[in-house]
């Protein structure tokens, strides 16, 4: 059951929210607290996502499935792929791309509140794209003649006759200097991305891209639209601290603190103490806080409820780090590790790799949260012997768990066209998480 707190219940700025009801709040606002469909999700439960989270971050790695398409499946379950694809690169699109929380997709209506950071592409983004606009205008200019002629293409088509291969910039790029440009007109929303062709981006000029309506709408002052990406931040969080309201559209201290003590007296947000928090937090409004969240989903390492970590470390005691670029002898926990929710908590953390080869979904490794779960039931040759001391609820909770991971782990399969799931060795998981798995 949830609903929106009335104002007889809403915390005052002495008042105390209990770190469980924060994180039903929290939950609430990120979709965690509705259903999900029975039948095949359409365009509506893909509205209704959008209208909790508010974007989609994009990653390019693939070892599973590239990240902006989980935050639907984790809300959802099976969803058709193509509906999100629609959505963001099809003719009446709903989502376009740009630097909102890092490379993300972003309901269309949202571009004018991004408009400022357009403006200020000179001055704020990357050092190499800099370079180019201040050191290569001409370059840059002709780039853009280039797509307004020929759009859309991809950086490659460009490169081959968009000036000669640049030195490297660092470590990790390889750009010739079209591609700078390229990415600089796109940082300042004079080009948008028209499509992907596995996964490289085409682009074609923004007022082809985005709807005409969109395109038309009026340019609101920076002090406005930060007040108003604050205020999109409140919904999707649900109760946040500042920093977590400014992380959310990577806004500056400048920026956010003046829009939320505007949307403070406004009276959309309300001052509140969370119990465990250091720092004051901000309730928005019209948050739902349900008597229960049962929501159980994988989550993408960069799913908007944990991308900032030390918030997923207030909510939920969760310490939380993407070891894709730690040496493999000094991960923890594995090389595409995502957290699993259940019941409103994070308990604990799976390895995964779609193995599309050989078919199957791999877990190399399961790992129990402790101060959560209790530590699983260790098989013997006389069967399985409970950890002592461990309550017999605790061990209860933990074996629903479990199996309720084995549920989602054949599902996740399945919508990725895999044939099965195979457990690996590592976590105090991977022995209940394989027997759970040849329960039918």
């Amino acid at each position: 059951m949830s609903s929106t707190l009335p104002a007889a219940r809403r915390p005052g700025p002495t008042q105390t929210l209990s770190a469980a009801e924060a994180r039903r709040v929290a939950l609430a606002a990120q979709g965690f607290a509705d259903p999900r469909p029975t039948g095949r999700p359409g365009a509506r439960a893909l509205r209704r996502v959008l209208d909790r989270v508010g974007l989609f971050q994009i990653d390019s790695v693939n070892v599973l499935v590239r990240s902006h398409y989980l935050p639907l499946f984790s809300r959802l379950g099976s969803y058709p792929v193509e509906m999100l694809e629609r959505a963001a690169y099809s003719p009446g699109r709903q989502l376009f791309e740009y630097w909102a929380h890092e490379a993300s997709l972003v309901p269309v209506e949202v571009q004018p509140l991004l408009r400022w950071r357009m403006d200020q592409a000179a001055d704020n983004s990357w050092g190499g794209m800099r370079r180019i606009a201040a050191e290569k205008p001409d370059l840059v200019a002709k780039v853009r003649a280039t797509i307004a002629e020929r759009g859309p293409l991809t950086a490659g088509e460009l490169e081959a006759e968009n000036g000669p291969r640049a030195p490297r910039s660092g470590p990790w790029w390889d750009w010739r200097e079209s591609k700078l440009a390229l990415e600089y007109l796109f940082w300042a929303g004079e080009v948008s991305t028209f499509d992907r062709r596995n996964f490289e981006r085409r682009y074609d000029l923004t007022e082809r891209v985005l709807p005409p309506e969109v395109i038309a709408t009026p340019t609101p002052e920076p002090a406005v639209a930060y007040r108003e990406l604050i205020r999109l931040s409140a919904r999707s969080l649900g109760v946040a601290t500042e920093p977590d309201l400014r992380d959310y559209f990577r806004l500056k201290p400048q920026q956010s603190k003046p829009a939320v003590a505007e949307l403070v007296e406004e009276g959309a947000l309300v001052p509140v103490t969370v119990e465990g928090w250091r720092d004051v937090a901000y309730l928005a409004a019209d948050a739902r806080m349900p008597r229960r969240v049962g929501a159980t989903a994988l989550l993408s390492p960069f799913d908007s409820l944990v991308w900032f970590r030390p918030r997923a470390e207030r909510l939920f005691d969760f310490h939380y780090r993407l070891e894709i670029y730690t040496p493999a002898e000094r991960r923890v926990y594995g090389y595409y590790v995502l957290p699993f929710l259940f019941r409103g908590q994070l308990v604990g953390r799976v390895d995964l790799k779609a193995d599309r080869a050989a078919g199957v979904l791999r877990v190399p490794g399961a790992f129990a949260e402790p101060a959560v779960l209790a530590t699983p039931l260790v098989p013997t040759g006389d069967g399985e012997e409970p950890v002592r001391g461990a309550s017999a609820r605790r061990r209860a909770f933990t074996a629903e768990a479990v199996a309720a991971l084995a549920v989602e782990l054949r599902a996740l399969a399945a919508w990725l066209g895999l044939d099965g799931v195979e457990v690996g060795p590592n976590g105090d998981l991977a022995a209940p998480l394989s027997a759970a798995l040849l329960t039918e």
